[in-house]
């Protein structure tokens, strides 16, 4: 039986960490600094890219826009803690009217 602490941090928060990163890169970010706003490495950000790390959840239209509004102030360097903004797009999964399937 997987845990639902599990799936957040196999699928969930690598999901989040993805889409951020690869608005960064859409942004015109480079892969190492994406990795250094995310405080990761360019070898996950290269992974998330391709679709070999975090690709396995779509987020709905309102957590995509959440998304975009992090990138975007991260490439402008107004975020002080992205850990924090990422508690907020999985606490948002967890608000959703249908209820978080994730249980984060």
């Amino acid at each position: 039986m997987k845990l639902p602490c599990q799936t957040i941090v196999w699928d969930v928060l690598p999901a989040i960490r993805a889409a951020i990163a690869e608005e960064l890169v859409n942004l015109g970010l480079t892969q190492q600094e994406t990795a250094r706003l995310l405080d990761t490495t360019p070898s996950a950000i290269s992974q998330y890219l391709s679709k070999k790390r975090g690709y396995k959840i779509e987020f709905e239209a309102d957590v995509k826009k959440a998304i975009q509004s992090i990138a975007q102030d991260l490439s402008k360097g107004e975020v002080k803690d992205i850990s924090l903004c990422i508690c907020n797009i999985c606490t948002m999964l967890q608000d959703h009217d249908s209820g978080c399937k994730y249980n984060c």
